[in-house]
């Protein structure tokens, strides 16, 4: 329960962030981002399903890239347009990017139940802030801040709760 209400909070502090309306002309992207969001939760339970089935990561990162890239060839060929050289390697750092990350939400879904994990998924909205602000100039609005704040907080209490209750 107490972990529940901890990622309802990283919720609200994401949904200050994203500051959904009809008036935001984003809105058709965050809600795409929430939708990923769900899916991408769903999918860690099963990682988590399957590593406490004794399941290889490395096995399990595999096969879910190789599915992703699958599923994603008919969205590719419907919309292909070709890339510049500077957009093919801002690509493939993505894809670096998301290799590592890939591998490290795998190994930490394996070791640690998803509501231990689930609330550290948010920190990528913080990561994203930074860089936006480091390289894109994106400075963030006061609720977005206070969004920023929040999500931080929960995180740190949460890991706060779990070491105290292995202590």
């Amino acid at each position: 329960f107490v972990q529940i209400i901890g990622v309802f909070c990283a919720m609200f502090g994401s949904v200050l962030i994203i500051k959904p309306g009809f008036a935001n002309p984003q809105m058709l992207s965050s809600l795409v981002g929430l939708l990923g969001g769900m899916g991408a939760g769903l999918a860690y339970t099963f990682v988590r399903k399957l590593g406490s089935m004794g399941e290889d990561g490395s096995r399990i990162i595999f096969w879910f890239s190789l599915f992703s890239c699958v599923i994603c060839i008919p969205f590719i060929i419907t919309d292909f347009r070709p890339m510049t050289a500077g957009q093919g390697l801002l690509l493939i750092g993505a894809g670096c990017s998301a290799c590592v990350g890939q591998v490290g939400i795998t190994k930490a879904y394996l070791y640690a139940p998803a509501k231990e994990i689930s609330v550290y998924d948010y920190t990528q909205v913080l990561f994203a802030a930074v860089l936006g602000f480091v390289f894109l100039k994106q400075v963030p609005d006061v609720y977005s801040l206070v969004g920023y704040v929040i999500i931080i907080g929960v995180a740190f209490w949460n890991f706060q709760r779990q070491k105290k209750i292995q202590n």
